[in-house]
Formats: C-alpha cells, sequence, structure tokens
C-alpha cells in the first residue's frame, strides 16, 4: 500500500453577522501602520455557521478579546458559497491591498484549486499564519447497519452509488483516499456536498445520507451524546478526546491526512497588518483560553508563520496535487 502522509491546522469561536468594508480602512497611519489597528478588522468565514471555518474564526476572535490582545471590533461575517471559493474570489478581486480584511482558510484553498473549482490557491492572497490541524473522522448514526470503516469501504467498492456520503470539498479527498486504499474507483463515490458539519449531521440523523466525513469538532459534540458514531479518525494517532475510535492505519488504510487551518489577508496586504497579526496571533495561541479551546476541540495546535510557513504551503500543495493525479477529480 502506498502511503499518503499529510499535514494540517486550524482555529475557531465568536458570533457578529456584519457587512464587509471595501476600502481597507483598517487602520495604518498615515501608510506607516503606527496606530494600525484604528478601526474594525472584519473577521470573515467563507462558510455558514456551524462549520469548522466557523468554529474556528468564532473561538479565535474569543480568545483573541478575552485575553484582550485586540482593542477594536472584530466582527464576524459568514460568506458561504462554493466551498469557500466564492469569498476566496472576492478577497482577490475586490479587497486586495486591503489591511482590515482577515478571513480563515484551511486544505480547501489547495483542494478547490486542484480540481479546478478555484481559480485562486495559497500564493494568491495573503499566508499570514497556520493555526493547527485537526484531523478527519468518519461517522455514521448510531441506528446504522454499519458497524466499522471496512463495512462502510466494501460496500462502497461494491456499488458506489448506492451509499451517500456526505463532504464538504476538502472533506472529500481524504474519503476518496480510502475508498482508494480500499480498491475502489474514488471518482465513483456518491458524494453529497455539503458545507458544515452541522448539515452533515442533520442529513445523517434523517437518512439522507449513510455516512459522513468532516473534522473532528464538527461532529464531537453528537457523538459525546450518542447520535453518531465514529468509525474511524484519520491521523497518526488516536485522539485524546475520542481514545476508544482507531485510526484508519489501524483499520488496515494506509492513508494519513490532516486538515490545515490558518488565517490570511488579501493579496499585497500591508506589512505592518502583516506582522501585527502574526504576532498577535503568536501570542493567542500560547494563552490558557486557546489551549482549553483546542482540548475542547480535538485540535493539535501547529502555529506557523514566515518562511516555514511558505515552505509548508507548498510542500501541502505538491502532495494535493499528486493525490488528485492519483484518484482523480471528485
Amino acid at each position: 500500500m502506498k502511503k499518503t502522509p499529510f499535514l494540517a491546522g486550524a482555529l475557531a469561536l465568536g458570533l457578529t453577522l456584519t457587512a464587509c468594508s471595501d476600502d481597507g480602512g483598517g487602520g495604518g497611519g498615515e501608510g506607516d501602520g503606527a496606530d494600525y489597528p484604528s478601526g474594525p478588522v472584519n473577521m470573515s468565514v467563507g462558510a455558514d455557521p456551524g462549520s469548522g471555518f466557523d468554529l474556528t474564526m468564532r473561538t479565535l476572535v474569543e480568545v483573541l478579546q478575552k485575553e484582550e490582545l485586540v482593542e477594536v471590533p472584530m466582527p464576524i461575517e459568514n460568506r458561504p458559497g462554493a466551498a469557500s471559493a466564492v469569498w476566496t474570489a472576492q478577497m482577490v478581486e475586490q479587497h486586495a491591498g486591503a489591511d482590515d480584511q482577515v478571513s480563515v482558510t484551511s486544505l480547501v484553498l489547495m483542494t478547490n484549486n486542484a480540481r479546478g473549482q478555484s481559480d485562486y490557491n495559497y500564493e494568491d492572497v495573503t499566508m499570514i499564519a497556520r493555526l493547527l490541524s485537526e484531523y478527519f473522522v468518519v461517522v455514521v448514526s448510531a441506528d446504522t447497519d454499519y458497524q466499522d470503516l471496512e463495512s462502510v469501504l466494501n460496500a462502497i467498492v461494491e456499488d458506489p452509488g448506492a451509499v451517500p456520503v456526505g463532504a464538504a470539498s476538502d472533506d472529500q479527498l481524504p474519503f476518496a483516499l480510502l475508498v482508494n486504499e480500499a480498491g475502489g474507483d474514488a471518482s465513483q463515490i456518491n458524494f453529497v456536498a455539503y458545507e458544515g458539519g452541522g448539515e452533515q449531521s442533520n442529513a445523517l440523523l434523517s437518512g439522507d445520507i449513510q455516512v459522513a466525513i468532516a473534522g473532528t469538532s464538527e461532529f464531537l459534540p453528537l457523538i459525546e451524546s450518542g447520535e453518531l458514531r465514529a468509525l474511524t479518525v484519520i491521523g497518526d494517532d488516536r485522539l485524546e478526546g475520542l481514545p476508544d475510535v482507531p485510526t484508519a492505519q489501524e483499520e488496515g488504510y494506509d492513508v494519513t491526512i490532516s486538515n490545515w487551518r490558518g488565517i490570511y489577508g488579501p493579496p499585497d496586504m500591508p506589512d505592518y497588518a502583516v506582522e501585527y497579526w502574526e504576532g498577535v496571533l503568536a501570542e493567542a495561541v500560547e494563552t490558557p483560553s486557546w489551549a482549553d479551546a483546542a482540548e475542547k476541540n480535538q485540535w493539535v495546535t501547529t502555529f506557523m508563520t514566515g518562511d516555514e510557513l511558505d515552505t509548508y504551503l507548498k510542500d501541502t500543495n505538491d502532495q494535493v496535487t499528486q493525490a488528485f493525479e492519483e484518484i482523480g477529480s471528485q
């Protein structure tokens, strides 16, 4: 079997909807950023409330406010559409050079580009920091006949169309790799696209889909309540919060891919704004508030900026491109 290693990261929490500013007026003094930020900074989420993106940004804003690291307003705006590709395009095309626009992204930035669903990738925006990595988890409803990962994958290999699989755009890749490992045709998987774990959970509980995959935090409350059952986590080790759930590798499927989540700004974001956010984010992930949130959501803090981040993003993007060449576009 061919090992497919990947890394990943992210963050989360808050709750304010506001309109986006197009004027780039977040604050830099006379162009030197001496008093930055002097006004509100829009903290945008290219996905629906309840999604992993949403949880990450709301958690981050809550930490920044609680720890008094940022004093200006940080209104949160959800801008869903095409697995965040719509908002990414707007950031690139409408907000270039702005210092008052900050957003959250993840592996989906690369998968959207690799499958031709977006013209833009990490090089087209200003990547500020990787915050964390989150394992993917495969879940089913508690009353399903599927008792383990093998039974799900065998059913898909036998008849792909008969097993609807709920997955957001970036969540489809790891599941496709599992099917590929099981000897199936990943290009034939019956994916049903959802923007977040909340929609997937409702679809599972109503019977509209039979299996789903997303970041652990998106399903964790319903796993803990017993309404959903976790079949496997996709990562190197079992999660502390789900000690009884085996990894895909333990189940015999040699796939290791986790989802990075990070923070970005528009293209040509001023250096003073980038440096400011690099600094406050570095402080944020060292706080007790962040540590508590990471433990609660089963996140692994993998903070990274600068040249180290650039290298990581390039290497990960190369892996994503190679994976799509192997399994076909989903």
